[in-house]
């Protein structure tokens, strides 16, 4: 892994076609632009976990709840776990 210090306005190239900038830096959160070709996918790390996770349920069952999880952090239920969405 290469760690590098960057400054709002400067930027970094992967391969040949790849440029991140730093947008801005604003308590504690950095905002970065991605200049890509098309055909190159750029996905935030919780949303690649949860189409992997997708994909696997694809296979063998997984509870909503706990897909919808992996998106938002959110706490899943031992009824959610269970697969009961709904009081009876």
């Amino acid at each position: 892994m290469l760690i590098l210090q960057r400054k709002p306005g400067e930027s970094l190239v992967i391969g040949e076609d790849v440029r991140v900038s730093v947008v801005s830096i604003e308590g504690g959160r950095v905002r970065l632009a991605i200049s890509a070709p098309p055909e190159v996918s750029i996905l935030r790390s919780e949303l690649l976990d949860a189409k992997l996770a997708n994909q696997d349920s694809a296979v063998e069952e997984a509870a909503p709840a706990e897909l919808l999880g992996l998106l938002g952090g959110m706490p899943v239920s031992k009824k959610q776990e269970k697969g009961e969405t709904h009081d009876e």
